[in-house]
């Protein structure tokens, strides 16, 4: 029975001597596990297709645009006063 620093109680040690003149070997003490913990990152490259597509709307806008063309015509017209022969009717 262990209890503290004092690991030679109750004779498992040769009594009335020091521990460090005992012939009797003592079993080793199994410590508690110390857990280390280590955090590491692996960087992995993952590689994506990015599909593009353009589509193209051609949206033809016709402005009319009107260009006046003035024509002109004439018409002659004739028109007589004939007083007569020497002035007779």
């Amino acid at each position: 029975m262990f209890f503290g620093r004092n690991r030679f109680m109750n004779n498992q040690c040769c009594p009335n001597q020091c521990p460090n003149e005992c012939e009797r070997q003592m079993d080793p003490i199994e410590e508690p596990t110390i857990t280390n913990c280590v955090e590491r990152e692996f960087y992995h490259e993952v590689p994506h297709i990015c599909n593009y597509h353009t589509h193209y709307i051609n949206k033809h806008i016709y402005k009319h645009t009107y260009t006046p063309q003035y024509t002109c015509s004439s018409e002659e017209v004739v028109c007589n006063i004939d007083p007569g022969c020497c002035g007779e009717r």
